[in-house]
Formats: C-alpha cells, structure tokens, sequence
C-alpha cells in the first residue's frame, strides 16, 4: 500500500520549523529530507525517523517499527506527537543535526555495460 500525498504534505508542514523540509516520491513511498539530509519516511501513511541517539533521549517513549519489510526499525511517530509542530520540527532539526552529509557520487556516463566484443 502506497502512502496518500496529503498525508506527506500534512507531516512535512507539520515540521517545517526545523529549516528547509522537502519530501520526494520513492518506491511508490515517501522520502523526507531536511537540510539535504534524509531524516525519516513516510510509508503506508505511517510517518518514520531515522534514529539517533539524540532523538531517542527527545523521544523517550521510543516506538520502533519498520517503515518496509527488511528494513532496520525507525522511530514510528504518531497520534498527538505528529500533531504538535514545535515538538515534531525539534525532532527533525535535532535528527539532521545528528546524521551525517550524504557523500556524493559520480554517477556513471549514460548506460554502459562493460561486455567483451
């Protein structure tokens, strides 16, 4: 089951205090990222952060599920705390603060296999 877009729009305003939030579609789910870091998902309308030690000691009732089947556990957040924009964009800003820059990469030229001719 695929995530609505209108329950993304709500999570992401819901955390915009936290600086420049931006969300991309990805495998029929939802990436989210903050300062150009992604920081949590939302899949099957359930909205997912990354976790940090920092943003477990924030929490403190941590709940950890999955966002997918084979993925590592995620901070699951929900009911009154994905209500509550000042709570959910210090957990944002403290989660970017904490994860590292994504290194970039070359991406390959065009489609090029390496084949014997």
């Amino acid at each position: 089951m695929s995530s609505n877009q209108n329950t993304v729009i709500f999570v992401v305003d819901q955390m915009s205090g936290a600086g420049e939030v931006v969300y991309k579609k990805m495998f029929g789910e939802y990436g989210i990222y903050c300062g150009g870091k992604m920081v949590a998902s939302v899949c099957d309308d359930k909205l997912f952060v990354k976790p940090t030690v920092r943003g477990r000691a924030f929490i403190v009732d941590v709940v950890e599920e999955p966002p997918y089947r084979g993925a590592k556990p995620n901070f699951l957040i929900s009911g009154e705390k994905l209500e509550d924009h000042e709570w959910l964009s210090e957990l944002i800003r403290i989660t970017a603060e904490e994860l590292p820059t994504p290194v970039k990469t070359k991406k390959a030229a065009g489609n090029v296999k390496n084949r014997k001719q």
